[in-house]
């Protein structure tokens, strides 16, 4: 009976002994930030939303487009399109760092390395990429010249006005008739509508009325009322706000380059 008591008093000590150790501090390092080269437009806009919906951390590091930054050899090494949004992933591939520019690669990129937004499956993919590069090829570039033409050129030329507001009304005709069946354009919310969203929040500005696109006007809305969307809307740099986009040397760098 003796023994016993002395084996349980043996077993409380070793277990008030476990008790009382230190907790072991975990190895595991926070993941460094995704630094997400920045100004506040359209293109921008896809980035921050998708950083946003993933819970990526990332650091915004603003590119003044208006005065060349984009210009600079240290962003040039980046993006070498000198063209803003570009990312560098410190935790890339293999565990080292990569750079990634053009916006739709980056979303694809993005899609791939969280396993979010971008389907697994080849059929779900090429949904999703259809409609990513229907944005990349002509949402994007036809709304582009739409803002130009309409609120940037120098000269109010009818012609282009009417060509790109045209193809603009024709390119929200064809997402209208998309969406009239599905709650978004690949079906499940994807990296194609994060691509789509900033250009179609503009719509007023390329000279087209919502109210003619009522699917897509429910699609907008659904988007505008994600949390992570609106962050990425309201990402906000201060200086983008002091812009003129009236100073001669503003419009030069914007508008007037050419092979360096």
């Amino acid at each position: 009976m003796a023994r016993a008591k002395s084996k349980s008093k043996a077993k409380s000590k070793t277990r008030l002994k476990a008790k009382a150790k230190p907790a072991v501090k975990s190895k595991a390092k926070s993941a460094k930030p995704i630094e997400l080269y920045y100004w506040p437009t359209p293109n921008g806009w896809k980035i921050s939303i998708m950083l946003e919906e993933c819970a990526l951390p990332y650091k915004m590091i603003p590119v003044n487009i208006s005065t060349g930054e984009q210009f600079k050899p240290s962003f040039l090494a980046i993006s070498p399109n000198n063209r803003m949004p570009a990312i560098v992933d410190p935790d890339g591939p293999g565990g080292r760092s990569i750079s990634v520019f053009e916006s739709g690669a980056i979303l694809q990129y993005l899609g791939r390395k969280t396993g979010k937004f971008y389907p697994a499956d080849e059929r779900g993919r090429v949904e999703v990429d259809q409609w990513l590069f229907w944005q990349m090829g002509g949402l994007g570039p036809m709304a582009g010249q739409t803002h130009h033409f309409r609120h940037y050129a120098p000269e109010k030329l009818q012609y282009p006005i009417d060509r790109y507001t045209n193809e603009c009304n024709r390119l929200y005709g064809v997402m209208n008739t998309r969406l009239k069946d599905r709650p978004f354009l690949a079906g499940k919310y994807s990296i194609a509508d994060m691509a789509c969203v900033g250009w179609a929040n503009r719509l007023d500005r390329q000279g087209q009325d919502i109210n003619q696109f009522p699917h897509l006007k429910r699609w907008l809305e659904t988007l505008k009322a994600r949390p992570a969307v609106q962050r990425g809307l309201h990402l906000r740099v201060e200086e983008a706000s002091k812009v003129d986009m009236h100073d001669p040397k503003v419009r030069a760098v914007l508008f007037n380059q050419r092979a360096q």
